[in-house]
């Protein structure tokens, strides 16, 4: 039977804290203190540039501040994929020459092991499985997109991906109606929750101290201002990707985009074997308004897509909690990808935020006059992203106190990269509102009148939010 939307668990952070239980929440900042880095956020960017850091440089005092708890934002809420794609390639491409963006590339294909290999390391069981990317094509028009997508990875030298049509896509996953799909082996399926537990105390117990309950109001040149105190140091580093506008003077700097889940109940064998899915591959779609999605350990699938897109004045969510007509809406896309599943229960949905910046590409920066550093903005693609920030970061903060050279990393194409702010309101959340109406009718107009052309427009709205 079908649950009914008053017995879904809705909110509580998102299912992975209902399945592995909250954090006991650290002690507070209790007065000024200073240390010679600190970190304001304490999800996976802050976590994995604390960890890098004091990894390189021992010697260093490295505070974390943390508004809740390490992991409360997208660290804890996102779809468990840990995989290649990073935002702004492309323009980075053309601001920089191909080569720099095919390096970036390459950066990122090694990041997905990165982060298997110090999981590994760290003893941290992230219910990791590398199985790959698996994005299907549904309608003529998202084949095109499709083939055009994977001719445009080759071209960033990423000559070990598949292109598979309706019966090969089916034989991995069994979609309905697919009529095509993309493979690539960089992805991984994981456990947020676990992850960013398990790099918690991995980072504390190499000494970094992490002060939970402790929100930062204002961050200014060597100084870190909460409410219980003032952290002073050389360098202050900005990681509070979604939530970045709570801070004083950032309200236009990274849009927070709202992003909702489901999970099922655990699948029969029965179920299991009607859906296939036995190579643990993450799976997508090619639609404007797409969805992402992932087997979970236990069993069970969890499926996102957008609900409400943005909130008005950057405001954020209240502990994940998301609109029955979001619930049902993802609802639809499981039934539509596996018609077999009309029945399943839905146990959880959830949301969060993710940073957005005007021009859709992730950056990151040190300001060697200020000591001021920030990374994010990775339009959803961080779960792989955080970890090359936070080595990035590092490489960053050595250069500067002359500790080390520059590398490799230093010299990727999106450092220090500069980026406009967000339009004032109503403007920022008329067009969101309407960039992403817009794309929800361009997939049905695609769905309903078959065509190998992309819906213009889909074109349109792209060329409008300033992701082309």
């Amino acid at each position: 039977m079908s649950s009914s939307a008053s017995s879904v668990v809705n909110g509580g952070i998102s299912f992975w804290y209902a399945h592995d239980g909250l954090p006991a929440v650290r002690e507070p900042l209790d007065g000024d203190a200073s240390a010679d880095v600190v970190i304001v956020g304490g999800g996976y960017t802050g976590l994995w540039t604390a960890y890098y850091l004091k990894k390189a440089a021992p010697f260093l005092r490295i505070t974390v501040l943390e508004q809740k708890f390490c992991g409360y934002g997208a660290s804890g809420r996102n779809g468990g994929w840990l995989y290649n794609g990073i935002a702004g390639r492309d323009r980075y491409a053309a601001l920089h020459g191909h080569d720099a963006a095919v390096r970036l590339q390459r950066a990122m294909n090694r990041t997905v092991d990165e982060v298997i290999a110090v999981a590994a390391a760290e003893g941290i069981d992230a219910d990791l499985h590398k199985g790959g990317v698996l994005e299907v094509a549904t309608t003529p028009a998202q084949l095109s997109r499709l083939r055009a997508f994977h001719e445009h990875e080759l071209s960033y030298g990423e000559d070990d991906r598949e292109l598979y049509g309706a019966r090969e896509a089916r034989d991995r996953i069994r979609v309905a109606d697919a009529v095509g799909a993309a493979w690539t082996p960089h992805g991984a399926r994981l456990h947020p929750v676990k992850l960013v537990k398990g790099l918690a105390a991995a980072v504390e117990a190499l000494g970094v101290r992490i002060h939970e309950s402790t929100p930062v109001t204002e961050i200014r040149p060597r100084h870190a201002v909460t409410p219980y105190g003032t952290v002073r140091a050389p360098y202050v580093l900005r990681c509070t990707e979604g939530f970045t506008a709570n801070l004083k003077g950032q309200k236009r700097t990274w849009l927070p985009m709202n992003s909702s889940m489901i999970a099922t109940e655990p699948l029969t064998e029965e179920q299991w074997e009607s859906v296939g899915w036995q190579g643990l591959e993450t799976l997508g779609d090619m639609a404007h308004a797409y969805m992402y999605a992932q087997r979970t350990a236990d069993g069970r699938i969890a499926l996102g897509g957008r609900g409400v897109p943005y909130r008005f004045g950057s405001r954020t969510d209240n502990d994940g909690r998301t609109q029955e007509a979001t619930i049902e809406a993802l609802r639809e896309i499981l039934v539509r990808f596996f018609p077999s599943l009309a029945g399943v229960g839905i146990e959880h949905a959830w949301s969060g935020v993710l940073g957005v910046p005007r021009d859709w590409c992730a950056t990151v920066t040190l300001d060697r006059s200020t000591g001021l550093g920030w990374a994010g903005g990775y339009v959803g693609s961080g779960v792989a992203t955080t970890n090359l920030a936070g080595r990035t970061l590092r490489d960053l903060v050595q250069l500067d106190s002359g500790q080390a050279g520059r590398t490799d990393l230093t010299e990727l194409p999106w450092v220090d990269h500069k980026v406009r702010k967000w339009e004032p309101e109503p403007f920022r959340w008329l067009g969101v509102q309407a960039m992403y109406t817009t794309y929800r009718t361009a997939d049905q107009r695609e769905r309903h009148h078959p065509s190998t052309d992309s819906s213009r427009l889909a074109r349109l709205a792209d060329r409008v939010a300033g992701r082309h």
